[in-house]
């Protein structure tokens, strides 16, 4: 088998092999791989030829992917051109993220090549990451550390009336209960929170084993502490949390943004956030990605911001290349995968 592994700074290249070289053999095949990287994510990612959020060049991974049986890759654009570089040879793409928008799926289909990624991928860094953040939000500490950073001890922060609240005492309402959004509320449940979800598409029953009670929106965002995002970016939900939203929200709660900086009016939660209608955001996404050198949200001492950090862990990378190798060699043996974006190519 000829596999093409088109990795980055993240999910190398070699990573990926040294993954698939057992997975192949379990199914007794041998893997013979060609092997590219791309300098992501110190050099980000673009849209590109119908594809977004994918980093290299098309015509460079269209000369590799000649001849090849599969392509296995993180953040590659495959695009049109490089599906039709494969053509006759190519069986399967796997992709390493839970939603392979780095690939021309309609492309990928009318050639008959089925596409498999990894949904909740990365659900264990970024559940860890929200209730880690959640705390250091409600406690001020984003704003307290830069203060100190900056040579000001702020003995103030002890002060009744700017103390934060425990996630023990905190009603915390997730926006979205999916994967990662189930992850969250079974690590809260530990500490004891009040859970509140929305999410029209959720299971009555995987709610009630995590001890969520589902509610519309606005009483979500009426009974809240802290407000943490899980949804999907559609239609439906693109700046769901708007002015009249986050008008809605407590006084003095929190936003936790992890999910995607599109689901935000970004304008109306800097409004709310320099009244102090809001306690404090974090904010791990934006829009748009990388924000403007000049928006003001980041600066904000109640906001802790980084730079879409929340899924990256070691972990997620390892675990990553050898779940995919596992669905590639599924597929190259005419087995199912467990998750193919376009199934009715596995029938043909």
């Amino acid at each position: 088998m000829h596999i093409l592994c088109a990795g980055d700074e993240f999910i190398s290249a070699d990573l990926l092999a040294r993954a698939l070289e057992p997975a192949l053999e379990r199914v007794g095949l041998a893997g013979d791989f060609i092997r590219v990287d791309t300098p992501w994510p110190t050099e980000p990612f673009t849209a590109v030829d119908g594809v977004r959020e994918a980093a290299g060049d098309p015509r460079k991974i269209a000369g590799l992917v000649r001849g090849a049986d599969a392509l296995v890759t993180h953040l590659a654009p495959v695009t049109a051109e490089v599906l039709d570089a494969g053509r006759g040879s190519l069986r399967v793409v796997g992709v390493t993220r839970g939603g392979p928008v780095n690939v021309d799926v309609p492309a990928a289909t009318a050639s008959g090549i089925p596409v498999v990624h990894l949904p909740g991928r990365n659900l264990g860094a970024v559940a860890e990451f929200c209730v880690g953040t959640m705390i250091c939000a409600m406690r001020g500490l984003p704003a307290a550390s830069a203060e100190l950073s900056a040579g000001r001890w702020d003995g103030a922060g002890f002060r009744y009336d700017r103390v934060g609240l425990e996630l023990r005492a905190a009603t915390v309402g997730l926006v979205g209960l999916g994967a990662v959004g189930l992850r969250v509320a079974e690590l809260l449940r530990g500490f004891g929170s009040r859970l509140l979800a929305h999410d029209p598409y959720a299971e009555p029953a995987a709610a009630d084993r995590v001890g969520v009670r589902l509610v519309d929106l606005p009483e979500l965002l009426r009974e809240s502490d802290v407000v943490s995002l899980h949804a999907r970016l559609t239609g439906e939900t693109t700046r769901m949390i708007d002015e009249a939203a986050l008008a809605a929200m407590r006084p003095g709660s929190v936003l936790v943004n992890t999910a995607r900086g599109e689901l935000v009016d970004t304008r109306a939660l800097d409004a709310a956030l320099a009244s102090g209608h809001l306690r404090a955001a974090v904010l791990d996404v934006f829009d748009p990605e990388p924000p403007s050198p000049d928006d003001p949200l980041p600066r904000r001492p109640g906001v802790l911001a980084t730079p879409h950090l929340a899924g990256a862990s070691r972990q997620v990378a390892e675990e990553s290349a050898d779940r995919i190798a596992a669905e590639v060699a599924r597929v190259l043996t005419g087995a199912r995968p467990t998750a193919c974006i376009n199934p009715e190519t596995l029938t043909a």
